[in-house]
């Protein structure tokens, strides 16, 4: 009985050690950021676009506009056909071609984010002439797709089978149970997804260097290149001047914060929708 506990005990101490080192680099992480940046934020920094290197003050209003720009094409794009291409894996679970199709979505998402830019960058940038914001968006949806289908794939196969067939024994049809009934009772799974996906592109740098390209002044126009802050990171911080690196730090930790909210907000959502069923 001794041993049996003093194992448990290394067992739990052992597992609360791990947690704590996986959790540390964020931490640390976080920590470097504010220390780096903090003195850098300010109402200016959410107000006004980079000023010319000497002038005192400035911000990047444009690049946090136009990501929300990005990630909007991005989400208009990719969400409503990953969520397709998962409901298709769902139903046809067996199908030679629906496994292509899930091998292609696994070989997606490891392929790198600059691939996917150079794939873009030939199939519109070349042939339209123009670095825009909807050729960057067509980017990032394709990087979202894999994770959209298969999440969605997977939270769908959750659902016990006796759900779809009571759907049907009632008289509905099958694309309404599939969609109204299946989908709906796997929605919070599928939003966390949606939620990360989001999270995954909304730092996406190497993408965006072929295709908007990034622009010093503020633009809505989505058919011209458009500012967004992690090329506006890239940018200031392989510079050479120390106003802008401050610049750097603060819109990093404005992303990052991005990319932390997103993740808290799946969260909320998935425990709302959760209480909902219970």
């Amino acid at each position: 009985m001794l041993i049996r506990k003093v194992k448990d005990n290394l067992f739990l101490a052992s597992v609360i050690l791990f947690t704590i080192f996986s959790i540390l680099p964020l931490l640390f992480l976080v920590f470097y950021l504010l220390v780096e940046g903090a003195s850098s934020l300010s109402l200016d920094l959410f107000t006004e676009i980079p000023k010319a290197v000497g002038e005192s003050g400035g911000g990047i209003a444009n690049g946090i506009v136009g990501t929300l720009n990005l990630i909007l094409i991005a989400s208009i794009l990719g969400i409503p056909i990953g969520i397709a291409v998962g409901i298709f894996l769902y139903e046809n679970k067996h199908s030679r071609f629906a496994d292509m199709v899930r091998l292609a979505a696994e070989v997606l998402q490891g392929i790198p984010s600059i691939v996917i830019g150079i794939f873009a960058y030939a199939l519109i940038v070349r042939p339209l002439g123009q670095y825009s914001a909807i050729s960057a968006g067509i980017a990032l949806s394709i990087m979202m797709l894999p994770y959209i289908s298969r999440t969605t794939e997977e939270m769908m196969n959750l659902i016990h089978p006796s759900l779809k067939e009571a759907a049907l024994a009632l008289g509905t049809s099958h694309w309404r149970t599939t969609i109204f009934v299946v989908l709906r009772s796997a929605i919070s799974g599928v939003i966390t997804g949606i939620i990360i996906a989001i999270a995954r592109i909304a730092g996406e740098t190497a993408p965006l260097l072929f295709t908007t390209f990034g622009n010093q002044f503020f633009s809505m126009n989505i058919a011209s290149p458009m500012a967004a802050m992690p090329l506006q990171i890239y940018n200031f911080a392989m510079s050479p001047y120390p106003s802008w690196h401050k610049l750097a730090w603060a819109a990093s930790i404005i992303l990052v914060a991005i990319v932390i909210v997103l993740n808290i907000i799946s969260k909320m959502i998935v425990h709302r929708l959760s209480n909902k069923r219970g």
